[in-house]
């Protein structure tokens, strides 16, 4: 008798129970995961589920960690912890070497030694989703910090990261700038919607962009809503770097997505490690058609819930030579978390939909072979012939990708994502008179943006782009003509 896992009728086997005794460890891990990130639901008056250890345990390593008393080095520091978990507990103080005001962050004792067990037993099952040693050296959360502080600083100066105080900061304890917070799933103020926006930027900004330096712990309580109208993001224990086949393949997907090139996208899995080497694809191109094609129904590439596709792929791996990668398990919890803080506030929020714009700007202003390639595929197909009502779409999907980037309180801020849309001369952009009618839209593009960007340095290519299609419609078209007239001739002389 089988069973029914909403893709196909298989019978259970010692394979299939492994990954049932998985997926339940899984959920308890996820389970265990939410009690420490939410608070609220704690029995520890606020600290979360995980009880703070002694107050003069605490201040006793910190004076071993740093060298000298705690009264040393801040003129204040509250009497209690502010929030526990089960890695370490946090402090409010304040720095006495120049009055800021600033986050200390003490570990645990003995946790290494406490989550060994739990360790060696999620590596049996081969559910290694992060490192437990770099997360708990303070020194090296406080450099990643200080990176993405830097990233964003240049590209989108409206995400605050807080300072790292690394005269202050050692493997056990960590002292970095306090931020007033305010979980951005908490906030009830009209701005939620735009921070969300900026956050889905950011997210794909590490996912995709160049470093490949990725924050992969953005649960509720590190997503944080600042006085000014900032986001914030917390805590950088947890982060991994993606390769670069691992960032243009993803990218790859989803312009085969768009296109329903399942065959295509099956082969991208393959390269971002989804199927192993040398497995017979045609089996998995048919089951995969199927949780896709239901995935588009009712929208296209834009509307569907990422969250249920996530399901309907792990169900897959009961059955056929597909695993989701570590790497990708993390890059599923940290959308769902955005995704989850924006259906809040707004039900029809849609991830994809949110996420294409900043697709749309890769495309247009990388320079890489691959993602050239993977534009003039978005556009033009499997078929090869130009689409302008593609064209179209990724044109009005970079312009809202440069009003996403300016808001949050980023605008005037002068970030490089948001200046990729500045113009001078305020005009409507429109197409000229003399191409073809295939380039014109029923609804014109309001995008003074993307003006800008096919008149600037980086819109280079895809003028070019743009030139030599110009020139292969009119190539064709004085073909056409020449027939046409030789045509016409052959019959006025017979």
């Amino acid at each position: 008798m089988g069973y029914d896992v909403g893709l196909a009728t298989v019978r259970p086997s010692p394979m299939n129970r492994l990954g049932t005794l998985a997926s339940k460890t899984a959920r308890n891990l996820i389970l265990r995961f939410r009690a420490e990130t939410e608070p609220e639901l704690g029995p520890n008056k606020g600290l979360g589920w995980f009880p703070s250890f002694p107050d003069d345990i605490a201040m006793a390593l910190m004076e071993e960690e740093l060298g000298q008393p705690w009264q040393e080095i801040y003129s204040e520091l509250s009497s209690s912890p502010i929030a526990a978990a089960s890695l370490g507990q946090v402090y409010k103080g304040r720095s006495k070497e120049n009055g800021d005001l600033v986050d200390v962050k003490v570990q645990r004792p003995f946790v290494l030694e406490t989550v060994t067990i739990d360790l060696f037993i999620i590596r049996n099952l081969g559910l290694v989703l992060w490192k437990f040693p770099e997360e708990l050296d303070y020194v090296n959360e406080g450099e990643n910090g200080q990176q993405f502080s830097e990233m964003m600083r240049k590209d989108l100066p409206q995400v605050d990261i807080p300072r790292t105080y690394g005269k202050y900061t050692s493997r056990k304890v960590l002292t970095t700038e306090w931020i007033e917070r305010e979980k951005l799933s908490q906030s009830t103020e009209s701005d939620v919607g735009e921070l969300v926006n900026v956050g889905v930027i950011c997210y794909l900004k590490q996912l995709l962009d160049t470093t490949g330096f990725f924050h992969a712990d953005p649960h509720p309580g590190n997503l944080i809503r600042t006085p000014d109208g900032k986001l914030a993001i917390l805590d950088f224990g947890l982060v991994t770097k993606l390769t670069d086949d691992q960032k243009y393949g993803m990218i790859e997907a989803i312009a085969h997505l768009i296109h329903r090139d399942y065959a295509e996208i099956v082969k991208d899995f393959v390269k971002l490690n989804f199927i192993p080497e040398g497995v017979n694809l045609e089996p998995i191109l048919h089951v995969l058609g199927k949780v896709f094609d239901q995935a588009l129904e009712g929208g296209g590439a834009k509307n569907f819930n990422f969250q249920e596709l996530a399901s309907d792929l792990a169900q897959i791996t009961f059955v056929y030579p597909f695993r989701i990668p570590p790497y990708f398990a993390l890059i599923i919890r940290a959308i769902g978390v955005l995704e989850g803080i924006a259906l809040v506030g707004n039900p029809d929020f849609a991830i994809v939909d949110e996420a294409y714009p900043y697709i749309a700007q890769r495309l247009l202003t990388d320079e890489s072979p691959r993602l050239r390639d993977a534009l003039r595929y978005t556009i033009y197909g499997k078929s090869g012939v130009f689409d302008a009502e593609r064209f179209i779409d990724v044109m009005q999907a970079f312009e809202n990708f440069i009003t996403a980037a300016k808001s949050g309180g980023g605008e005037g801020l002068n970030g490089d994502m948001a200046e990729l849309g500045i113009l001078q001369s305020q005009a409507e952009f429109t197409f000229p008179r003399f191409l073809p009618s295939e380039f014109q839209s029923k609804q014109p593009i309001q995008t003074r943006a993307a003006l800008a960007f096919l008149l600037s340095e980086e819109g280079n290519f895809f003028r070019e782009f743009l030139l030599d299609e110009v020139f292969w419609i009119f190539f064709r078209r004085k073909k056409m003509l020449l027939l046409a007239n030789n045509s016409a001739y052959i019959a006025y002389l017979g």
